[in-house]
């Protein structure tokens, strides 16, 4: 077999083969399970000490100048603030520096905080606490950076996915444990206050140890200048993300999402006990579903993805989020009033597990949602500016979560009830996505082809590690049906521009979305030559700006199943832009409804017998190795793809 490097531009080599089953294998490996357990305990530890002093606050002390009802909020605020102040600075330190010298730096800061913190709780001294509050929202501003620009570092795109699946599912875990590890400690009679502070100097310890083990990934900006001024950077960071639309425009989607968690998350006490009139075992009840609804939805990830970067799966999630949280509203509204039920009295009654089933649903979603945009932020972000642009991510999260609290607040002060509130924001979710989803057609156009490839074929790649995950090639294929263009889109963890028949484009639906992929239109050049020109130049034009190109060389759909000779479009454009040329086939699509195969008066036609081969009939994608530019001609080329046939 030719060795592939051969054929592709240095930095251009596709990806590799599977190095690992399963994201869950990640976790034996050096280079992630080290991060994976630091990141694990940072969280927990975070959620352990907030959640601890805010019981503290509201039970065990009497406090003239913090009342119960303000200590969650104060808390809350504290914590968050660093984000906005220090972001941009954060990310221009994690670009200039080494990550692993970061994350180690971060570490030994949060067991300097906590050693304070262990004081402040032994003491009852509140001021101290507080401090300790902003001071560990700082940690995690420090943090967020350097863990989300260290991942791509170290991951594959193939591992991308299921790597950020594994994190998040992990963070929401460690929050639920600190949560739960922080109420019991603090309410154990009269050593309350000593086991919280050892917990939390234990578990920063813990967390300095996993760190010490993460291998060293060098720095990916080392000449970079640090403007210590939050203001000018935060917004040279939100101009730097806005270079890149798809980034910027995830950012926002992330950041909704976080707006989205946001109003159910504060609300889950109130909603125990005003709506379903149940004890503060059944508001942690709440949490534990939402977390492990999380969890799953993160898990799932990678298998729904085929270890891609699957961004069709934001559209999915959030048509869930929006239907739960609207189903969340009548679930709750009509419950019965009645005493404050104990946990057990509250699982006996039918009614309740919809609410939970709703809420766990709603969550899984948001896991589905959020997960593949925070791969894509790192995918597509430049490597020298990725830790900057998560920073940017970050403040846009802090402003939208500081958002929800005030709207959530100022609804409820007009009487909004509470399952009316979780309606509201599943319409506003509704909109919001579709409003993104418009302005980016590509998750549209991804989930048009994730549904196709699970739900109206099955759909199965080979040789996709041929594919390339950076720089330009042109992808060269049979053309069998009117929809091969949508099923290579769901093979390719990139996006790729189209040359296709002018006549397509007259399709209902298809036609529609093959304009929203920025498909280029072609026409014969002897029916219109300034088309013909046109559409090579945009081609030429594609590949100039490192993009994926697709061409299917026989110029039109085959009306017999065969395969036809390939015209010399392709070689006009190696003219002008040599770059590496991947054979694709297209096998068992043949027959299909999509396909040509039907005869109507005497002429083949498609679309014409919806349930011809039922659903989830099997057609594959067999990807041959590239040729270089030089090796191309349509007949050698043509033989490569026929091969790939059989």
């Amino acid at each position: 077999m030719r060795d592939l490097d051969q054929a592709w531009p240095e930095g251009q080599q596709p990806a590799a083969h599977d190095a690992h089953p399963n994201q869950f294998a990640l976790l034996t490996q050096r280079r992630f399970g080290p991060f994976f357990w630091t990141q694990f305990f940072g969280a927990g530890n975070d959620n352990l000490f907030k959640f601890a002093f805010t019981v503290m606050v509201t039970y065990q002390l009497s406090v003239s100048w913090l009342p119960p009802a303000l200590a969650g909020l104060v808390i809350g605020a504290l914590f968050i603030l660093p984000f906005v102040l220090f972001s941009a600075t954060s990310g221009q330190l994690s670009d200039k520096y080494e990550k692993t010298k970061m994350i180690r730096f971060v570490k030994n800061l949060e067991i300097v905080i906590m050693l304070i913190a262990a004081w402040g709780f032994i003491m009852a001294n509140v001021p101290a606490l507080l401090l300790c509050t902003f001071l560990m929202g700082l940690h995690s501003t420090l943090f967020g950076p350097v863990k989300y620009a260290y991942l791509p570092e170290v991951l594959g795109e193939r591992e991308l996915t299921g790597g950020n699946g594994m994190v998040e599912m992990g963070t929401f875990v460690a929050i639920l444990l600190g949560n739960v590890a922080g109420g019991l400690l603090v309410a154990m009679p009269e050593v309350g206050a000593q086991s919280v502070a050892f917990a939390c100097v234990a578990v920063a310890v813990a967390g300095r140890f996993t760190a010490a083990r993460i291998p060293p990934v060098g720095a990916t900006d080392p000449e970079l200048k640090i403007n210590w001024n939050p203001v000018t950077e935060t917004w040279r960071n939100l101009k730097l993300a806005h270079g890149n639309i798809v980034v910027f425009r995830s950012l926002l989607g992330i950041s909704w999402m976080w707006f989205f968690g946001a109003v159910f998350l504060s609300q889950f006490p109130s909603f125990a006990k005003e709506v379903l009139h149940g004890n503060e075992q059944v508001a942690s009840l709440l949490l534990v579903v939402f977390s492990i609804g999380i969890g799953i939805g993160s898990l799932l990830c990678e298998m729904l993805s085929r270890r891609h970067v699957e961004i069709g799966l934001v559209p999915l999630g959030a048509i869930g989020m929006s239907i739960f949280a609207i189903d969340l509203y009548f679930a709750s509204r009509s419950l019965p009033p009645s005493e404050l039920m104990s946990l057990t009295a509250f699982l006996a009654q039918p009614a309740h597990w919809r609410v939970m089933a709703d809420l766990m649903l709603l969550s899984l979603f948001a896991g589905l949602y959020s997960v593949p945009m925070y791969a894509l932020i790192q995918l597509r972000s430049p490597a020298t500016h990725r830790a900057r642009i998560i920073a940017a991510n970050n403040i846009l999260n802090a402003l939208f979560m500081i958002a929800s609290a005030l709207i959530a607040g100022a609804l409820l002060s007009a009487n909004v009830t509470i399952p009316q509130i979780f309606f509201l924001t599943g319409l506003a979710n509704a909109v919001v996505a579709l409003y993104i989803f418009l302005l980016v057609p590509e998750y549209l156009l991804r989930f048009a082809a994730w549904v196709l490839t699970h739900f109206v074929y099955r759909f199965k790649v080979r040789g996709e590690q041929n594919i390339p995950t950076s720089g330009a090639a042109i992808l060269a294929c049979n053309h069998v049906s009117f929809i091969d263009p949508v099923l290579l889109m769901g093979a390719s963890p990139r996006p790729i521009r189209f040359i296709m028949d002018h006549r397509i484009f007259k399709l209902p639906v298809l036609g529609w979305l093959f304009r929203l992929a920025k498909a280029i239109p072609i026409a014969p050049k002897s029916e219109d030559p300034q088309a013909y020109e046109a559409a090579l130049k945009a081609a030429v034009e594609v590949l100039k700006d490192g993009e994926l190109l697709a061409i299917f060389p026989e110029g039109g759909i085959t009306r017999d199943g065969t395969l036809q000779e390939f015209k010399g479009g392709i070689m006009k454009i190696l003219e002008q832009q040599p770059v590496p040329v991947i054979p694709m086939a297209l096998t068992n699509l043949w027959g299909s409804y999509f396909s040509r195969i039907e005869l109507v008066g005497g002429k083949p036609t498609a679309m014409s017998k919806p349930f011809r081969r039922g659903l989830f009939n099997r057609v594959g994608l067999n990807v041959g190795e590239p040729l270089m530019a030089s090796e191309v001609d349509p007949e050698a080329l043509r033989e490569r793809v026929k091969k790939l046939l059989v």
